[in-house]
């Protein structure tokens, strides 16, 4: 076990450098593969996801590419024994330096905050596997799509080892790619330690330089004295800093890893569910982990796509509507307007509790729990909306579906479908297919169709009536 604290002198970093860091392999992946990969960076304390990997953060928000950060505790361990500052007093000061760091990397409103003790990750192993797995299960990326950028995982200081532990585990189960980013080590290992002689390094442009160094510049907890008192001293002194001012970054990199059949469900617990049944206690305990587990309220990307989709119905108003898979009712509260009596129905009872809230405004819509096809509720409909659900169904299951529809929807009336286009890691079908086997199986004309890299968005409209029937 490494033992070593902040203030020991270390490796100076004139010693890396002629020890032939600089000239390690580079990354193998280049703009195009990072811009199209979506990547969940984890951080022990508020500022490891800067000074490990800062540089490329930039780049990935230059790119394009989609970036979720978690954050596992607030840091309020830094300084022990301050005399000016408690524990809680430095966890607000450091979340608040943690959104500054994001901002300056493009990264505001992407990232969330778990409230684990800091130096306790070791001890809370269970709960941070948990939650690392249940973070990848949200972004549903299919093996290959997806890569975790945590702390090196034998870096030396246990919050970082425990973290670095959880991600490599997801990482290997959900056959996704690995880049561990190390900071203690710089100061404990010398250019003799073999570890990083097999790692990666990412060149960092100059702009990209200067993204990192206003992000590191937020931490001023860290990177300054809190008081010229003992106990206030400052953390991360220069020639600790030195390390993360290099112009590139180094990554332990693990490539995503080829699956055995027959593997991994969305809720990190190793069996894929076969039926939509199955899948209910997963998104039961989803929502009761989080308010808002796909950031339906916050992201853009899901507001944009809500106002696209009821942008899309072809008919301004519509008497009977019915919306299978409400979730927490955002998309709900934008089509109830459009509609005289609105059906809502969930699986997870979780989160219709959080629907009802949100839909109490709304006298015409009507809340239930029903786990579809087998509990399909009676009526007719004009309307019937799917909406990022067709794939959680299996595959006869979703035939089944289909059927129903066609039986409930009035002559004449719109069914409208809006999935993710990428493939969804644990489940049998993907958007694509949920949406060419309606076309083949209903054949109803199509009044509406929307297609771009994320999301495909549809409207089909039933026969009308045939006269004297």
């Amino acid at each position: 076990m490494v033992t070593f604290t902040h203030r020991d002198d270390g490796t100076a970093e004139a010693d890396w450098l002629g020890a032939g860091l600089p000239v390690i392999p580079e990354l193998p992946l280049g703009g195009e593969e990072l811009a199209a990969t979506r990547f969940l960076v984890l951080a022990a304390h508020p500022d490891d996801e800067t000074l490990g990997a800062g540089g490329l953060l930039a780049r990935l928000r230059s790119l394009g590419a989609e970036v979720e950060v978690l954050l596992c505790t607030a840091g309020e361990a830094s300084h022990p024994d301050s005399p000016t500052l408690s524990s809680n007093d430095l966890a607000i000061i450091r979340l608040a330096e943690f959104a500054a760091g994001m901002d300056a990397l493009g990264l505001k409103d992407r990232w969330r905050y778990l409230g684990l003790p800091d130096s306790g990750l070791s001890g809370s192993a269970e709960e941070l596997h948990g939650q690392v797995s249940e973070a990848v299960a949200r972004l549903a990326c299919p093996p290959g799509q997806l890569v975790l950028v945590a702390p090196y995982r034998a870096d030396g200081h246990a919050d970082h080892d425990a973290l670095g532990a959880a991600a490599a585990d997801a990482a290997a189960r959900g056959g996704h790619a690995l880049l561990e980013f190390p900071i203690w080590y710089w100061l404990w290992a010398t250019p003799d330690h073999p570890d990083w002689q097999s790692w990666a390094r990412v060149d960092l442009s100059p702009e990209e330089q200067s993204v990192k160094a206003l992000a590191m510049g937020a931490h001023t907890s860290q990177t300054r004295p809190l008081s010229p008192r003992p106990g206030d001293e400052v953390l991360l002194d220069e020639p600790f800093l030195q390390h993360f001012r290099r112009p590139f970054e180094t990554f332990s990199w693990t490539p995503p890893q080829e699956l055995p059949r027959g593997l991994v469900d969305p809720s990190g617990a190793g069996k894929m569910p076969h039926t939509s049944g199955e899948a209910q206690s997963i998104f039961d305990a989803v929502h009761a982990r989080e308010a808002d587990p796909w950031h339906y309220t916050t992201r853009w990307y899901e507001r944009r796509k809500r106002a696209l989709t009821v942008a899309a119905l072809p008919e301004e108003h519509y008497a009977a509507g019915l919306e299978i898979g409400c979730s927490i009712g955002t998309l709900t509260a934008e089509l109830a307007p459009r509609c005289t009596t609105l059906l809502a129905v969930d699986a997870s009872s979780v989160a219709l509790q959080k629907a009802a809230e949100r839909l109490e405004p709304f006298p015409g819509v009507t809340l239930q729990q029903r786990t579809l096809p087998d509990a399909w509720p009676d009526g007719k409909y004009d309307l019937v909306v799917l909406s990022e659900v067709g794939y959680y169904f299996a595959a006869g299951e979703y035939d089944q579906l289909l059927e129903k529809i066609i039986s409930c929807m009035q002559p004449g009336g719109t069914l409208l479908l809006c999935h993710w286009r990428h493939p969804i890691a644990g489940w049998s079908l993907d958007g694509e297919t949920v949406h060419t086997t309606a076309r083949n199986r209903l054949g109803w004309p199509a009044s509406g169709l929307y297609r771009e890299r994320d999301f495909v968005l549809e409207t089909l409209t039933a026969p009308a009536a045939v006269a004297g029937q």
